[in-house]
């Protein structure tokens, strides 16, 4: 395997030297306080009729100027976002806004900012072009796996962590916040394509001629934007680190080889001005086409050298071990750790390619993780040994063995029923120094947000216990199809609760009269059109929205007559009660 890494940062060091104190008394690794001075808020203007608002926000905002008006390309996470954008770029243009649109679903959620100074061709109705998968992908982040999207959020971003101090953010390794406490109070404003499509797709925009392109990258619904005329690209591949096979907050496998086939297009665009949904722009056909070579290469080198770790029969551990970028990737802010980490990617590319396993004998059929954690620590002396040994691991700045010996105290805990719960408070709080010495000495953001979030919470000085449990959003709700979210209660239903059940239940939403339904049978809830049930609710989705919101119990809806049942009231909500949602218990 190769050993190219000398000169490649690790995921983070056992030298206490990197650490430095950022301008707020963040303690972090100097190369992530530098970083993230690359994200300064600052209206770029890599040529004439183009704009990119970088630093207002986790994503960019850019605006192209054609004879039309202009094109809004991505619009931030909030309305209050996308306004100081277009309140920058109005200081430049006067051209009404003709057209948005979106590189993928992630910042889209500003575009009813820009309603004021629309005007378009035609007169018609403002033209939003995005692949057809955003609105589904919205969906399913805010509803199946909601809780674990908003907790793993949470941790990747460190939207909890102080702005001042030695636990204060330092950043996000693509912007400096996800969102800016100026742009609070983060009001919603997302409105959905009216030109969407699935392939290569080319239009006239704005009098401009453009070419939209899927390009999957961190989502499927990425697509990357050429403006042949003005030799200019935009894209969601090419970002201001590292690309992010895996991001610790969790998602959906990120398939390298479908990169490098979005990158190679990028390459072949032979493209003067480059501008990313991250970080500032790139100009220059020469520089464009080494940083976008190097880029994909850093993406090809870990999966070819993954696959060719699995293929020798080595292990996850292995792999993680043996897998090191060259240090010629090392040369260039695009291709270093400044948001995710090397050993990660590669753990994903094998669960990706094949799977959880990798031979190693002992993972086929383990302990479950307390049993474990017990017979470990008392096989090494007991419980003080193990302290010890911590103990002197952490002065040693010996800091992965430091953090399994001290996850291994909190995790043998018999008294809790949950990990996170688990452990006594000296040994939660040895836990957490540990995490917080990694946090400071990693360059990657999300490993120090993750870690400092976490040692926060293990200390007491965060509840983040909301994130443990799956909440419905109401606007949410409210702006889905009714049967939605009646289709996610599938995934809180308790097996236990519904023991011996096999019957149906229907939803018939007013004033439409759209029907769903579920059956309950086996442990599962079956979704249905509702048609065969004996049982049902009748009621409008905003009723609907401040149920699964915790507005109001489904039993008080039914007695003021908002919710009206179908079949025997108390058989309804003996079946809504086998799912995991205190409004909807009997």
């Amino acid at each position: 395997m190769t050993r190219l890494d000398q000169r490649y940062p690790p995921s983070f060091s056992d030298d206490a030297s990197v650490i430095a104190t950022d301008r707020h008394g963040q303690r972090a690794h100097r190369d992530a306080i530098t970083h993230n001075d690359r994200f300064e808020r600052k209206l770029w203007s890599p040529r004439p009729g183009v704009w990119c608002m970088v630093g207002n926000g986790l994503s960019n905002q850019t605006f192209v100027e054609g004879p039309q008006g202009l094109i809004a390309i991505d619009t931030g996470e909030c309305i209050e976002e996308m306004a100081h954008a277009l309140a920058a770029v109005r200081q430049h243009s006067a051209s009404p806004i003709a057209a948005v649109i979106y590189t993928h679903f992630h910042y889209v959620g500003g575009t009813q900012a820009v309603l004021p100074f629309v005007k378009t061709a035609d007169g018609g109705e403002l033209p939003i072009w995005g692949h057809q998968r955003i609105v589904a992908n919205r969906l399913r982040m805010s509803a199946e796996v909601s809780g674990a999207a908003a907790r793993g959020m949470a941790h990747q971003f460190g939207i909890f962590l102080p702005a001042q101090g030695p636990d204060g953010l330092v950043g996000t390794g693509l912007g400096q916040a996800y969102r800016r406490p100026d742009h609070a109070p983060y009001t919603p404003g997302f409105l959905p394509p009216t030109h969407s499509f699935e392939a290569a797709t080319e239009a006239t925009i704005a009098g401009l001629r453009v070419v939209m392109t899927p390009a999957p990258s961190d989502c499927d619904d990425s697509i990357t934007i050429w403006f042949p005329e003005l030799g200019l690209c935009v894209n969601n591949m090419v970002w201001p680190t590292l690309f992010n096979v895996f991001p610790i907050r969790g998602e959906e496998y990120r398939d390298p080889r479908v990169l490098l086939a979005g990158l190679d297009h990028i390459r072949g665009l032979q493209a003067d001005y480059l501008l990313g949904a991250h970080g500032p722009p790139l100009s220059g056909k020469g520089a464009i086409m080494a940083e976008v070579t190097a880029y994909r290469d850093s993406i090809q080198f870990m999966w070819d050298q993954t696959v060719r770790g699995i293929n020798k029969g080595l292990t996850l551990g292995e792999l993680c071990d043996s897998v090191k970028l060259p240090a010629v990737f090392a040369r260039s802010y695009f291709t270093t750790q400044y948001y995710g980490v090397v050993e990660h990617h590669v753990r994903q590319i094998h669960n990706g390619l094949r799977g959880w396993f990798d031979g190693d004998e002992s993972t086929l059929f383990p302990l479950p993780p307390q049993e474990r954690a017990t017979r470990l620590v008392a096989g090494f002396g007991g419980a003080d040994a193990v302290r010890s040994q911590a103990e002197q691991a952490l002065a040693d700045d010996d800091l992965r063995w430091a953090l399994e010996l001290s996850a291994w105290l909190v995790q043998s805990d018999a008294s809790a029923t949950a990990r996170v719960d688990a452990g006594s408070q000296p040994d939660r709080a040895r836990l957490a120094t540990v995490l917080r010495a990694i946090g400071q000495r990693t360059t990657a953001a999300n490993i120090r947000n993750w870690c400092l979030t976490r040692a926060l919470d293990l200390e007491g000085k965060l509840d983040l216990s909301r994130f443990r449990r799956h909440r419905f959003s109401r606007s949410d709700v409210l702006a889905s199809p009714p049967e939605a979210f009646v289709h996610t209660l599938r995934v809180i239903l308790d097996p236990d609760k519904s023991v011996g059940i096999d019957e149906e239940l229907a939803w018939r939403f007013k004033p439409g009269g759209e029907q769903t339904g579920l059956h309950l049978r086996n442990g599962i809830a079956a979704i249905t059109n509702g048609t065969q049930a004996q049982l049902g609710i009748e009621l409008d989705l905003s009723t609907w929205a401040n149920i699964l919101s915790g507005k109001v119990r489904m039993s008080e809806a039914m007695a003021s007559g908002e919710v009206k049942a179908i079949g025997d009231s108390a058989r309804i909500l003996a079946l809504l009660a086998c799912f995991d949602h205190p409004s909807l218990g009997v």
